[in-house]
């Protein structure tokens, strides 16, 4: 047994109360508080019992994870004070009621006609979408190789425009950099889903107070698991949105981020900026450049550091730049996680007389990050260290409170938006550590928009200062100093930056960046192109189904490339309707078709006359293989690639093995090549048909009632849009059908597939569900049994989709996206 024991000796829970601020402390002391000489580890001592003492949250959970493993009797004593418990409540009472009023202040925004509270408003979208900019830079980005080598240079990304119901048009901007492990042609695939997706759903007005709104939104209103949208994707988003809003509003981006009026006078309304070096040339020639740049007013440099891995010439560069401009500009150093714990230590040891106010990210291994500052004393800043982690933020920060880190900088696209970089600020600055909000080369809208939220950053943490009752002090120059980059914009007004004539300081105007925002015109000349809706074009094709006439009910969208067509089967129960939001995202990749299997959908038998005609071989998977075929002949299909969910993925995996003619490839989610064992294969044909007659017998509804009440769909049952779902499931008109289709085509009927599997041909993929143990080992089974058999070319890969069970392609469809994209560009090349 474990025992906790909070000893607060003696409580003082009265001083929470507002008697205590009017009573003198020998009164508390005498009347109000207790107090005792107990001693708790005496008292183990008498008793032969463990007793351990902490007094900080890593000390205590250690000591619970050690006594769980140690089996011993154990009392663990939480030490603390009446004074720390009065100034952690006070403080806790002051950041509370600073969330009210900021709550208030959103609350007071709605309107309520007629005196009766209808609840908060509602912004309804009307649609989405997004343009490909492609702008020229005077310089190639820091982010690219030193060794880069080209005569032009340009940058390219997404502009979205989300319009709403009323009218208002909210712009964001997503650009990705390579470095962040995202591309242009993956995160196109994003927005083509999210412009489907996100046509007529609500967004609430309560979504720019920030704090997991958005990530709720993001899930609750979309179905998107927040960890499979791309950071870029997710920034440009959120942009869209708050801007979107406070253009119905009309109000600013800051506005609506900081709804709560708290003035501070003498503050200036102008963001600092810090200016950019690369460090490719000789000191003299940078060091030049840096005298230029603080002569235009910038109070702090940032040079990139560790470009060429010789820390000696980085070193004389820092040398000669404090040399050149004098002690009185902030220079930061920056090496990406480009320099071992040696090479940063050399540097750190040659600058130590440089004054830098901190280095990002020195070394490659985060292990080393505390060692280096413990043997240098030079402060660190992180950057990629917080950036590459999109979920459990605290956990990771949580480990970096070390006071020799110094700032922390956030880059909203690198990090997933504006709400989680305002939550790791928030974090870093009730810490005393500073928070720098940073560009990646984005285009004056996102500068502006990035302008503001500084701005909001800024205010914050003077709140914080005040509410800890700690001196204010000045705001930070942030990382937005990129726009010098730029030769070209995708605005055709560019973002204002100017010498504040009260500081001195190089900044940008927060209401400039308001006007360029609410002004936003694309420059035509920068716009390679725009979105275009791509229509599903819905069909009948008539064929046999083993010599049964069939109509078969088809959805196709999109253009052919390399003659590849993705040909998406569903599952037992589903359409090919359900393919829809994936088919769009794909649609400018491949053309994509699905198809309602028989039994499924809109797909009808033409010659039912009664039970005798057809037998449980007429919706065979064999029979619906050949069919399939004789349906990519009609639409004169010459290379495939199948994607198939469950039974869709059986009969994918079939057609691979077995009929593979047209068949480049398939994608098999959540899929199964059989039974082996010949009386497994009987009691679940015995069990199929059982299920199929209690289909008919009890009709749908019922039936859907119990079939997703199995352990095989908990995953699923818990997604936001599971009602949606099973309503969907419902417009099955021909029950007899589908029962044929579910005995015909039962797993304990079809041909077994696992010898099939060791002399496989073609590509094949295994998408399985994180939560779904059962295919996730039949997944294994599969690839152990091809992974001495298949050519090197053509080895199989796993690919588990997090956030997911079952349905993978329903429960966490950009995940999916991204797997099949991958696989298709595998067989393309």
């Amino acid at each position: 047994m474990t025992i906790l024991v909070i000893n607060n000796h003696g409580g003082a829970i009265f001083s929470l109360l507002p008697i205590a601020t009017n009573t003198a402390r020998n009164i508390l002391d005498r009347y109000f508080y207790t107090s005792h000489d107990v001693s708790v580890q005496n008292l183990c001592l008498a008793h032969g019992v463990k007793h351990v003492q902490v007094s900080t949250k890593a000390d205590l959970r250690d000591s619970l994870i050690a006594s769980k493993s140690q089996n011993v009797d154990c009392v663990i004593e939480v030490n603390s004070s009446i004074e720390d418990n009065a100034g952690f409540h006070s403080t806790l009472r002051k950041f509370t009621c600073q969330a009210m009023n900021h709550t208030l202040g959103s609350l007071s925004k709605i309107s309520i006609p007629n005196s009766a509270f209808h609840g908060p408003v509602l912004y309804k979208v009307c649609k989405m979408e997004y343009s490909l900019y492609r702008v020229q830079l005077s310089s190639p980005p820091t982010s690219a190789s030193a060794n880069y080598k080209s005569s032009a240079f340009f940058r390219e990304g997404f502009i979205i425009s989300l319009s709403l119901a009323d009218g208002s048009i909210g712009f964001g901007e997503v650009a990705p950099l390579e470095i962040h492990k995202e591309n242009l042609f993956d995160v196109e695939e994003q927005l083509q889903f999210l412009t489907h997706t996100i046509k007529g759903v609500t967004i609430n007005q309560f979504l720019p107070l920030l704090k997991g709104l958005f990530s709720s939104w993001l899930w609750r209103t979309l179905g998107i698991p927040t960890a499979s949208i791309f950071p870029s994707v997710r920034c440009g988003l959120e942009m869209a949105v708050l801007n979107a809003i406070a253009a119905s509003e009309g109000a600013s981006l800051f506005n609506i981020l900081r709804l709560h009026r708290v003035e501070f006078p003498g503050r200036s309304s102008d963001v600092k900026i810090c200016a950019l070096l690369d460090s490719n040339g000789a000191p003299e020639d940078i060091a030049r450049i840096a005298a230029d740049l603080v002569n235009e007013g910038f109070t702090a440099l940032k040079l990139k550091v560790a470009r060429c891995h010789d820390p000696n010439h980085d070193a004389a560069i820092v040398q000669e730049i404090r040399k050149r401009i004098g002690g009185n500009v902030e220079i930061r150093a920056d090496a990406n996680r480009n320099w071992s714990y040696e090479e940063a230590v050399q540097f750190a040891h040659s600058v130590k007389n440089c004054c830098l106010q901190y280095i990002e990210e020195p070394v490659e291994s985060e292990d080393d990050i505390i060692r280096f500052y413990e043997a240098t004393g030079l402060p660190v800043a992180l950057d990629e260290t917080i950036n590459d982690y999109k979920e459990n933020h605290f956990e990771v920060l949580s480990k970096y409170t070390h006071p020799g880190i110094v700032a922390f900088v956030i880059k909203p696209s690198a990090i997933g938006g504006f709400e989680n970089a305002a939550l790791v600020a928030r974090w870093a600055q009730q810490l005393g550590k500073n928070a720098v909000i940073s560009a990646t080369y984005e285009t004056s809208l996102g500068l502006a928009a990035y302008v503001q939220f500084s701005h909001f950053i800024d205010l914050q943490n003077l709140d914080i200062l005040r509410l800890t009752n700690k001196k204010e002090r000045p705001s930070i120059p942030h990382g937005l100093g990129t726009y010098k980059w730029f030769r070209e914009d995708v605005s055709t007004r560019k973002l204002v930056t100017c010498r504040n004539p009260t500081n001195g300081c190089m900044g940008s105007p927060v209401a400039d960046a308001d006007r360029l925002i609410k002004g936003f015109q694309f420059n035509k000349t920068a716009v390679v192109r725009s979105s275009t809706n791509a229509n599903i074009h819905m069909y009948q094709l008539e064929t046999d189904l083993d010599n049964v006439s069939i109509s078969i009910n088809v959805y196709d969208t999109g253009e052919s490339a390399n003659n590849i067509v993705l040909v998406f089967l569903h599952g037992f129960l589903g359409t090919c309707e359900e393919w829809i939001p994936i088919m769009k995202a794909m649609s400018g990749s491949a053309r994509c078709i699905s198809i309602d299997l028989p039994g499924h959908g809109r797909s009808q038998l033409q010659d039912w006359v009664d039970n005798d005609v057809m037998d449980k071989s007429t919706f065979s998977i064999e029979a619906i293989a050949i069919m399939l075929c004789n349906l990519f002949d009609i639409l004169h299909l010459k290379k495939v690639i199948l994607v198939g969910y469950s039974m869709g993925s059986r009969i994918a995996l079939y057609m691979s093995l077995r009929c593979n003619a047209k068949v480049e490839g398939a994608v098999i989610i959540s899929g199964s090549p059989g039974l082996t064992n010949s009386v497994e294969r009987e009691m679940r044909r015995t069990k199929d048909d059982f299920t199929a007659s209690l289909l008919v017998s009890s009709g749908l509804e019922s039936f859907l009632n119990v079939w997703y009440a199995g352990d095989l769909w908990h995953s699923l049952r818990c997604h936001p849009h599971f009602k949606k779902i099973v309503s969907s499931r419902l417009r099955h008109a021909d029950l007899e059908s589908l029962a044929r289709a579910l005995s015909g085509l039962s797993i304990g009927r079809q041909p077994s597939l696992w010898e099939d599997l060791k002399l496989c041909e073609r590509p094949l993929m295994f998408i399985v569900g994180e939560s779904d143990a059962k295919f996730k080992a039949i997944a294994q089974k599969m690839l152990n049994t091809m992974d001495q058999n298949v050519s090197v070319v053509n080895c199989p890969e796993i690919v588990e989709i997090p956030c997911s069970g079952h349905a993978a392609h329903l429960e966490n469809p950009l995940s999916v996206i991204s797997a099949i994209s991958r696989f298709l560009r595998k067989v393309k090349n």
